[in-house]
């Protein structure tokens, strides 16, 4: 499909204390952030947290109770009609007829954005062959597996050529391998000028946004690259621990050591954060025959997304009062849009 124009380096999303009450619940709570031209932006958050009300508050769905946003240039109180045509919108719920195939399906949503003729005829073309779906274009879309209803899913929300596109739980119980696909188009539609908007349970697959948001209790709590956060929020050393390691003895005294900032199960391993002093894995090694643990084995760690999601969640409280960080620069795509390495 062609490349997306902006008119400026302005970013494409503005949120300025953005805010949402329901009576006496506040759904979303002085939230702000900015998303530039072509990012891949992450918004993570458990159910609840505040994600969905924002994304409809951005999609000109839900006024605003405080607080300012726009999106494409438009103010999303007033013209939230023009919001509209700029955006597309994928639910993790495939909202697509079964009973058509899949250029049905593509003529039926093309028609449903005005398209004239012979721009339809362009972009259903287009389409198809971004989704790799050409070969599949006169199947009938309930015998599709369910990947492949994905990517018919994303092209037909594309089809206008949005200039921001919403992924709400896109990759939501699909297969490793469609989801390596998937995110492969995601890469490519950034690097063609689409701003991606992807909320995801799967927190591996936040690794590949330029920067993530974190919501809890209606508040953004944290916000940065994948990078930075772990290295603010997830300090020091990760040695992983397997063999003896459902030892409630070993947990323990690992708990209880200076040295040893945070013990946490990970699978069938035990990933055990510890500071300076331990960091070397041979002395790490030797702390764990002393006492009494040596049927063990210890490889190098490392920090995920989901360490920093339950650092910050852990820590925050209910009642805890957010720390919005500040602005940080954007970087630019971090990986190959058809590398092969998987989410």
């Amino acid at each position: 499909m062609s490349t997306v124009s902006t008119v400026s380096d302005a970013p494409i999303i503005e949120v300025s204390d953005l805010t949402k009450r329901f009576g006496d619940f506040t759904a979303v709570d002085r939230v702000s952030f900015h998303v530039e031209p072509g990012e891949i932006f992450g918004f993570l958050g458990a159910n609840g947290a505040g994600k969905s009300t924002t994304i409809r508050m951005l999609c000109g769905l839900l006024a605003p109770t405080d607080g300012d946003a726009r999106v494409a240039g438009y103010d999303v109180r007033s013209q939230s009609r023009q919001i509209k045509r700029n955006i597309g919108y994928m639910s993790q719920k495939f909202s697509l007829y079964l009973d058509l195939t899949v250029e049905e399906n593509l003529s039926f949503f093309a028609g449903a954005y005005q398209l004239d003729r012979r721009t339809r005829r362009q972009r259903i073309a287009a389409a198809l062959d971004m989704a790799d779906l050409v070969a599949r274009r006169d199947e009938l879309t309930s015998t599709l597996p369910g990947g492949i209803r994905q990517r018919l899913a994303l092209a037909s929300a594309m089809l206008h050529e949005p200039q921001v596109l919403y992924l709400d739980e896109p990759t939501a119980g699909v297969d490793p391998v469609s989801r390596r696909e998937f995110w492969k188009i995601i890469r490519r539609l950034s690097g063609a000028g689409t701003t991606l908007f992807v909320t995801t349970h799967h927190l591996d697959e936040a690794e590949y946004c330029a920067r993530v948001g974190l919501m809890v209790d209606g508040a953004l709590v944290a916000l940065d690259t994948p990078q930075r956060l772990k290295a603010e929020h997830v300090p020091g050393t990760i040695h992983a621990v397997t063999g003896e390691v459902t030892s409630r003895a070993l947990n323990e005294l690992l708990a209880a050591h200076p040295d040893v900032l945070a013990v946490k199960p990970f699978g069938r391993t035990l990933h055990v954060r510890v500071g300076d002093n331990l960091a070397d894995s041979d002395r790490f090694s030797a702390l764990l025959r002393e006492v009494g643990f040596d049927q063990v084995s210890v490889d190098p760690g490392e920090a995920t997304l989901e360490d920093v999601f339950l650092e910050i969640v852990e820590g925050s409280g209910a009642s805890a009062t957010p720390s919005v960080p500040a602005a940080t620069s954007v970087p630019a795509a971090s990986s190959d849009p058809d590398a092969e390495t998987s989410p």
